[in-house]
């Protein structure tokens, strides 16, 4: 079976800065992958290359099968992504940025209304179609950027550190509702600095300095880095990269 996500030696450079140094990675369909590392360390622009949202400076990835660098608009089509800044339109309501997205990705009358509506029940959001994005707290919010990220049934879905600045209770709801996502087939690719959450992935990556230095289980990767725990393997990991 291909792989939802491969790598081979994608890089990016910004000027002399190399952001993402000669990564290799390969990620199974239907898996919850995680990405983890200090800020800076490479996780956003590796996402944003695989998202064909940033053109990689040489190397190759393969996107559910395309090539990012060849049609980075048909990756766009295939994936859903969300951003640590929920992107949903603050003046709009909860209903309008669905039908929004969902027109964006191509769907359109009882198609649109029958997904729109697939996606509420699952997140919940039936109680808040009227509501103003502007109006909802940050958990609620945090629903509304994934039903739109969701709203056309991607196989794939990259979510950038989705639940910073969000409360416990809301975290934990929606690391529920990523393990539904994945048990469905749903391939997800997760950035986070929670510890708390990187354990609840089926594998880890972590970064460094635009280098992956440790891949396998939340501990596998600990014992790569040199820690007990993934909590101690990023104290080492921030130690080393203050020297």
């Amino acid at each position: 079976m291909d792989a939802a996500v491969e790598t081979r030696e994608l890089t990016r450079r910004f000027g002399a800065l190399t952001a993402v140094d000669a990564l290799t990675l390969r990620i199974e369909r239907g898996e919850v992958f995680g990405l983890l590392g200090p800020n800076g360390s490479g996780k956003t622009t590796t996402i944003r290359m695989l998202c064909g949202l940033l053109e990689p400076s040489s190397g190759s990835a393969l996107v559910t099968g395309i090539d990012v660098t060849v049609a980075p608009e048909q990756v766009k089509q295939r994936i859903g992504y969300m951003a640590q800044r929920v992107g949903a339109y603050e003046d709009l309501t909860v209903a309008e940025n669905l039908t929004f997205y969902a027109g964006i990705y191509g769907l359109r009358g009882d198609m649109m209304r029958t997904r729109v509506g697939e996606v509420v029940a699952f997140l919940s959001l039936g109680d808040r179609l009227g509501q103003l994005a502007a109006q909802l707290s940050g958990g609620w919010k945090q629903r509304l950027g994934l039903a739109c990220a969701l709203v056309h049934r991607p196989g794939l879905l990259f979510l950038d550190e989705p639940t910073a600045g969000v409360d416990p209770a809301a975290r934990r709801r929606f690391w529920h509702t990523i393990h539904d996502l994945a048990a469905s087939g749903t391939t997800v690719l997760v950035t986070t600095h929670y510890m708390d959450e990187a354990a609840q992935c089926g594998r880890l990556g972590m970064m460094s300095r635009g280098h992956l230095i440790a891949l396998g289980t939340p501990d596998e990767v600990a014992a790569q880095v040199g820690g007990r725990t993934l909590e101690d393997a990023f104290v080492v990991l921030q130690q080393r990269d203050e020297q």
